[in-house]
């Protein structure tokens, strides 16, 4: 992709992406997380427009009226997105691949995150630490990582969350606002999920497309394994053989909701052609 064409494909997503952040999410990823990273300070009479969340009960029922715990930034907010850039993740039968959903949701958060003058960075992983960016502030780095995103090239097409997650824990001493977006298709990973859900606040988002989960009977047709690159003519008229697809794809998609469960994390299930943006408000509404 020429220079050109990549600033053409960053622009269309910011200015999209912005949007979103602007009007929807910036004011829900705020009131979601903040005071993750304030202490107390004081308490002072309620006035219009305070969030309820904040109101003191003891004080406001000795005085009668009502009363709302202030409190001061102990220290900025980060966030960082670790995103999945295995094979996989170029599989997409709808309006586009899992790559480029990836990619605007990943944008949305880290616009949303800016806009609360918090920090930013960015995890890419197969089964190796394919890039590292460290959180920073500003958009001009939000522009760097919607670059990556879009033009980055693994060198490998295969995954492992588990390797993500430890390189995680390595880099991230302090509590941050952690999201992975991935299709998880891997397996053995709640023991590492665990570790790191008890020290970052991480929520788990899965991309994918329909057929993913369910293959048409479409006969014999050859298949590409995106990430072993392996080949092989598939008959879809069986019964057996999209029962079996079937069976796999969900055992997947329930070690997913399982995993993170029994950690205590959150997660999203974004199909491609479904709103993100539904979703995601959803989330951090019943987060907040």
């Amino acid at each position: 992709m020429d220079t050109k064409e990549l600033l053409k494909k960053v622009r269309k997503i910011e200015i999209k992406t912005k949007r979103l952040s602007n009007h929807i999410f910036g004011g829900e990823y705020h009131s979601t997380f903040k005071g993750r990273g304030m202490t107390f300070s004081e308490v002072r009479q309620y006035q219009y427009g305070d969030d309820i969340r904040a109101i003191d009960w003891n004080v406001t029922a000795r005085y009668n009226e009502p009363y709302v715990k202030v409190f001061e930034e102990e220290r900025e907010l980060t966030m960082m997105l670790m995103i999945d850039v295995s094979g996989s993740e170029l599989f997409g039968t709808s309006t586009q691949f899992k790559k480029d959903t990836v990619t605007e949701i990943a944008a949305t958060l880290a616009f949303s995150a800016i806009q609360n003058n918090d920090k930013v960075g960015l995890i890419l992983f197969s089964d190796q630490i394919e890039l590292y960016i460290p959180p920073k502030k500003g958009k001009s780095h939000v522009l760097r990582i919607i670059r990556e995103l879009i033009e980055f090239s693994p060198k490998s097409k295969r995954t492992n969350i588990n390797e993500a997650l430890k390189f995680l824990s390595s880099v991230m001493k302090k509590k941050a606002i952690v999201f992975m977006l991935s299709d998880f298709v891997d397996e053995n990973y709640e023991r590492n999920l665990k570790i790191v859900g008890n020290k970052h606040d991480l929520t788990g988002i899965r991309i994918y497309d329909k057929f993913d989960e369910e293959i048409p009977n479409l006969g014999m047709v050859p298949m590409l394994d995106n990430e072993t690159q392996e080949v092989r003519l598939i008959n879809t008229s069986s019964k057996s053989v999209r029962t079996k697809y079937k069976a796999n794809a969900l055992r997947l998609k329930d070690e997913f909701q399982t995993s993170f469960k029994k950690s205590g994390l959150g997660t999203i299930n974004v199909r491609v052609d479904e709103s993100y943006v539904k979703k995601l408000l959803g989330y951090f509404k019943n987060k907040g």
